[in-house]
């Protein structure tokens, strides 16, 4: 089985144009709501189920705008039922539709999930990949409002539980030498001939054959989300007239992260080849491949010998669902989350087709059962953490917005052990700020009316500006340990403030002072609206003062210089205000 051939507007060339694919609805705010996961991973049942969508009532936050109620990995049968998804009969033994109606008559929403792999990430062989029309109308039929889809046993990438030699389909062959009708480029000659170069950071020349031709893997906390995330091979030619030439390499080919055998082919962007190479013997041995013809026009050109897959596949993958949703019901309004880590990078494409998208693996490994609340942490080295998950999503303001969608650095582990009370509000500043879904993923039978806990995640003013209307994700316009752009350099060391501005409907604007380090700090930290409006232009309303707020003491403030400050910050601790010029 091969991946399928990719239509134009889901090439690598369409990523930035902006058009959407299948009729995808914009102008959705970031869902909020609760999932599964976290609290009981694949031990979810639908008593549980019904007692979180209970607490919803009871606790007001239906009120609050949190509407969803998502059953995550672990509710299905492990295998189809003639071809069909089934419900667990003994953890769901009234079925998915009588679970819907259940949420539904309390005024909420029915989320589920599934994978565009073969099989779930917990096992069950009930992934949606070749079922996509059967499992289409199951969750039209159960009425499903949410769908939360993984990316594991996915046949054409080396993802989680798949086969580490999928790389044969995501990298292009090692690469020694190209003809272009009767002249030999070397690659050898790459750094002295101005002709052939490598774009992107991803591919390099090793003394005599380029390496590493795709796409970097964003799964864990290494690639930065921000510039060019792929790498070609390119070489610069002149053509005498229009007409026909043929193209060859010298390649070798394997089956590992950065050498693979799937080659594209274009001239500037009409693509001639996209296929797999025949194999070499060994991932050493060169080889000419057969000729490749190509059109030119008179003048320069540009052959790009490229692999995109990584993206392109999957992109499809995620497509074709959606496909199969609009077939089954032209007119639902279903959330649609990719959750595939960040691994293809989907800031880049997932706007086309998904409301939301993970940006990196799961904020937690050490999810709960009943009665155990689970673990998170503040800091660790890959992306178990909540200022891992931070320090990607928090210069992806690009990426997102209301004729997108939103960057998703997994859901919520407020409520969790490991963090305390400082980190848990610090958590939901951050999220709310970066207009990330708010899905809680605690058991909400922890939670009571006036508690800690209920006072961070019903905080009125950090929903308000997740939900603004302008749906604008914040910038970080500041960060101590940072340079000129604050807003596009990636920066792991946590011991750093950062400042965020978000700007907010009614000529107002939010801004929080972040203490990202576990250490206090005693400096003063401030910003000037001359400073905010050479980040963020005229979304930054002046006036010849300024009303400000704190979204946690309700103290409202008059500022008369337009120079914002803070004094000190204890450790994991924020200051966050609400700013509205006044005349």
């Amino acid at each position: 089985m091969t991946p399928d051939r990719i239509s134009a507007e889901g090439k690598f060339d369409a990523f930035e144009n902006g058009e959407i694919l299948l009729n995808k609805k914009k102008n959705h705010l970031p869902a909020m709501g609760w999932n599964s996961w976290n609290a009981f991973g694949s031990g979810n049942t639908e008593a549980l189920t019904k007692i979180m969508a209970d607490k919803f009532i009871e606790l007001g936050l239906k009120d609050l705008g949190y509407e969803y109620v998502i059953l995550d990995d672990g509710c299905y049968k492990d295998k189809r039922v003639d071809g069909k998804l089934s419900n667990d009969e003994v953890k769901f033994p009234s079925g998915f539709r009588a679970l819907a109606d259940y949420i539904h008559e309390r005024g909420l929403k029915f989320g589920m999930y599934n994978d565009i792999g073969t099989n779930l990430c917990a096992g069950a062989e009930v992934g949606t990949c070749g079922h996509e029309d059967e499992d289409a109308r199951s969750y039209i039929e159960w009425g499903v409002d949410f769908l939360k889809v993984d990316n594991c046993y996915y046949l054409w990438d080396n993802a989680t539980f798949s086969n580490a030699e999928n790389a044969r389909y995501t990298f292009a062959p090692n690469i020694r030498a190209v003809k272009v009708g009767k002249q030999t480029i070397k690659c050898s000659e790459i750094g002295k001939n101005d002709a052939i170069f490598i774009t992107g950071d991803r591919a390099r020349c090793e003394g005599e054959f380029v390496t590493g031709i795709g796409t970097y893997d964003g799964t864990g906390p290494d690639a930065s989300p921000v510039g060019p995330r792929s790498s070609e091979l390119q070489i610069d030619f002149e053509a005498s007239a229009d007409g026909e030439v043929s193209v060859s390499v010298e390649y070798a080919t394997a089956k590992k992260e950065g050498q693979g055998e799937w080659l594209q082919v274009s001239v500037d962007e009409k693509m001639f080849y996209d296929d797999f190479l025949e194999p070499t013997p060994s991932e050493d041995e060169f080889t000419w491949s057969k000729k490749i013809r190509i059109t030119v026009r008179k003048g320069m050109n540009t052959l790009r010998l490229m692999n995109h897959r990584r993206q392109e596949n999957t992109l499809n993958s995620y497509a074709r669902l959606l496909r199969e949703l609009n077939k089954a019901n032209p007119d639902h309004d279903i959330i649609y989350s990719a959750c595939e880590w960040g691994k293809t990078h989907p800031q880049n494409w997932a706007y086309k087709v998904c409301d939301s998208w993970r940006i990196l693996n799961d904020i937690t490994f050490r999810v709960g059962a009943d009665g155990d609340p689970g673990h998170g942490a503040w800091v660790e080295d890959y992306t178990t953490s909540v200022t891992t998950q931070y320090n990607k999503a928090v210069i992806m303001d690009e990426f997102a917005g209301l004729d997108k969608g939103w960057n998703d650095p997994d859901m919520m582990m407020i409520g969790m052990n490991g963090l305390d009370m400082t980190q848990n509000k610090t958590h939901m500043v951050m999220w709310s700020m970066m207009n990330s879904p708010l899905m809680l993923g605690l058991d909400l039978r922890r939670v009571k009316k006036g508690d800690e806990i209920y006072n961070i995640i019903t905080n009125k003013e950090l929903i308000a500006i997740n939900q603004d209307s302008l749906g604008i994700q914040a910038k970080r316009v500041y960060s101590s340990i940072g340079g000129e752009r604050p807003d596009k350099e990636y920066i792991r060391d946590i011991n750093r403030v950062d400042i965020l501005c978000k700007p907010l409907s009614g000529n107002r604007f939010a801004l929080s002072f972040i203490n990202v380090s576990q250490e206090d700090k005693n400096e003063t930290y401030s910003i000037s609206i001359n400073d905010l409006k050479k980040a963020l232009g005229d979304k930054i309303g002046e006036g010849k003062s300024y009303s400000v707020k704190d979204v946690f003491t309700g103290d409202i403030s008059e500022n008369t210089t337009g120079v914002f400050e803070v004094r000190g910050l204890v450790a994991c601790d924020n200051v966050t205000v609400i700013v509205a010029p006044m005349n």
